[in-house]
């Protein structure tokens, strides 16, 4: 069953929570290339808040993470397995943040509460 975490191929964007108001905001996109007892590897990028600019900055390395997808830490939200991982970007849209590829996949990021 695809729906299990852990199934290489499997592709997620992982908010991490803040807990206080100065921890730093970060995202996580990719894809899982293995996974046991709970626990899955993700391979992809990280996206960093930058406070001066207001905006999130990819991080440029290829990262390796591991990680419980039911982990309370983390906000998972799992993706379509035709997004390019690396084609993602941050924009902001209507005063909304999305993630995007540019191609038609599109996700609404709530992560500074309802926006008016």
């Amino acid at each position: 069953m695809s729906d299990i975490p852990g199934v290489a191929g499997e592709k997620y964007h992982i908010v991490t929570r803040r807990w206080f108001p100065e921890d730093i905001r970060r995202h996580f996109v990719g894809e899982v290339i293995g996974g046991t007892d709970g626990l899955v590897e993700i391979q992809g990028y990280s996206f960093i808040f930058h406070p001066g600019t207001n905006e999130f900055r990819r991080r440029p390395e290829l990262r390796t993470r591991v990680l419980s997808l039911g982990d309370a830490g983390h906000i998972v939200t799992k993706l379509p397995r035709e997004v390019v991982v690396e084609s993602l970007e941050y924009q902001v849209v209507n005063t909304g943040l999305v993630v995007t590829d540019g191609e038609g996949f599109s996700l609404d990021i709530h992560e500074f509460g309802p926006q008016r």
